[in-house]
């Protein structure tokens, strides 16, 4: 393959009067470092294909006969990140209105020192954010003072000590926690509990798939209503497990039994609310990309990287979620940036869908 290249001449003209020479613009859709398609490419090959800089600069030299500096598309990769500076703050004020969100963090580092990157999963669009903290004062910035919507997370102090409306709490860490019990367990209590928990979690999962796969599903489909009414008798056999062992002598179990017991409504959000799933699933699925791109370049050097490494995971992975080509929105983004007009945003797809 061979890279396309335009060559622009600029002439200078020189006034006869005062000899002032005055050289001709570029376009300015080309006023940058490189083509728009090209510094689309380097951010496209850094953030979706996770490729460090020094690859990305082998790839272009030896496949597109294209020579560059790491100086070059350091460059680039910024210039893409203030491109989509817009529509990333246009996914963020739109967060605290979301009617459900799914939320997780894990570890990140900048120059060796932690940092923490959150993904907020909403219907349409994923939002990225590195911050000093997992504390609840992070979902404060993101979310103000009090989120109206449902937020599902895992049971992380953080989630429990900011948001004190509805919720819904990850079954896949409960049913891990219960399967921890069960290995680990030495007491009469753990085998029992873990039995009984694992059981009434099977019963009450077959509903859920019976629910939502529709059309096909073992023991045939059923409706919204069938799913609340048949799930009643498990969530009250669920309370009365949680009952029986909240004062158990073996710690563990104890613990769960009171988790279960003290946010029982959390966990069974999702049978009467449309959009709520049982699992943190898309939250994780959201952070593996990042935990990916982390464990390749080994996080980011300085604060403005941070913030680019952020943009460019929000509009890569929201571009997926709503169908659109990540890197054909990349160029145009770039392209309306150079000539200081509108970025197409991310939310005209969301609202609509």
């Amino acid at each position: 393959m061979e890279a396309h290249i335009t060559e622009y001449r600029c002439r200078n003209a020189v006034c006869p009067d005062c000899g002032k020479a005055t050289q001709a613009e570029l376009p300015q859709e080309v006023q940058g470092h490189f083509g728009p398609e090209l510094t689309a490419l380097i951010a496209w090959l850094t953030v979706v294909c996770r490729m460090p800089r020094r690859v990305v600069q082998e790839v272009l030299g030896q496949v597109l006969g294209i020579p560059l500096s790491l100086g070059s598309i350091q460059n680039s990769w910024e210039e893409a990140s203030e491109a989509v500076a817009e529509p990333c703050t246009e996914l963020e004020k739109r967060l605290a209105h979301e009617p459900v969100l799914n939320s997780d963090e894990t570890g990140y580092r900048t120059s060796g020192e932690k940092r923490w990157l959150w993904a907020l999963v909403a219907a349409n669009f994923v939002f990225y954010k590195i911050a000093l903290t997992r504390g609840a004062e992070v979902l404060v910035e993101l979310l103000g003072e009090v989120f109206t919507g449902i937020l599902c997370s895992d049971r992380c102090p953080s989630y429990l000590k900011y948001h004190k409306g509805e919720g819904q709490f990850c079954w896949a860490h409960f049913k891990r926690n219960i399967l921890g019990i069960q290995e680990i367990g030495k007491t009469t209590d753990a085998g029992r509990f873990c039995r009984d928990a694992l059981a009434l979690h099977a019963r009450l999962f077959r509903l859920w798939h019976r629910f939502r796969d529709g059309p096909g599903v073992r023991y045939g489909p059923i409706t919204r209503e069938q799913l609340i009414a048949k799930s009643i008798p498990l969530e009250k056999k669920f309370f009365a497990l949680a009952d029986r062992y909240v004062d158990s002598c073996d710690k563990d179990v104890r613990n769960l039994a009171l988790a279960l017991l003290k946010h029982f409504e959390k966990f069974f959000a999702f049978l009467r609310n449309e959009g709520v799933e049982p699992t943190n699933n898309s939250a994780e699925r959201a952070l593996r990309c990042a935990v990916q791109w982390r464990k390749i370049s080994f996080g980011s050097r300085s604060a403005q990287g941070e913030i680019a490494v952020a943009r460019l995971l929000t509009v890569t992975r929201t571009c997926r979620m709503q169908n659109r080509e990540p890197l054909d929105y990349l160029g145009n983004a770039i392209r309306s940036h150079r000539k200081a007009q509108l970025v197409t945003s991310l939310l005209e797809t969301a609202s609509t869908t």
